[in-house]
């Protein structure tokens, strides 16, 4: 179906440059799969903010210290 709609775009296209980017669009992956536009953003709902972060790394040495009995290495 891909070589299908691939003949009849550059059937339709003017030049090298058109058909190339007729190719590109029909190969791009979807929108939902290239992930956040702008630098550094992410998906909403994803990952946790500081202050989830510093409660779990706090969580995390509580349960360390209870487990090695406040042994170091």
């Amino acid at each position: 179906m891909l070589a299908a709609a691939e003949a009849s775009m550059d059937a339709a296209a003017q030049d090298d440059g058109e058909r190339a980017r007729n190719r590109a669009k029909l190969y791009a992956p979807p929108t939902s799969a290239q992930g956040p536009r702008r630098p550094g953003a992410r998906p909403a709902g994803r990952g946790m903010s500081l202050d989830q972060a510093q409660a779990l790394m706090a969580a995390v040495a509580t349960e360390d210290a209870q487990v090695t009995g406040g042994r170091n290495g």
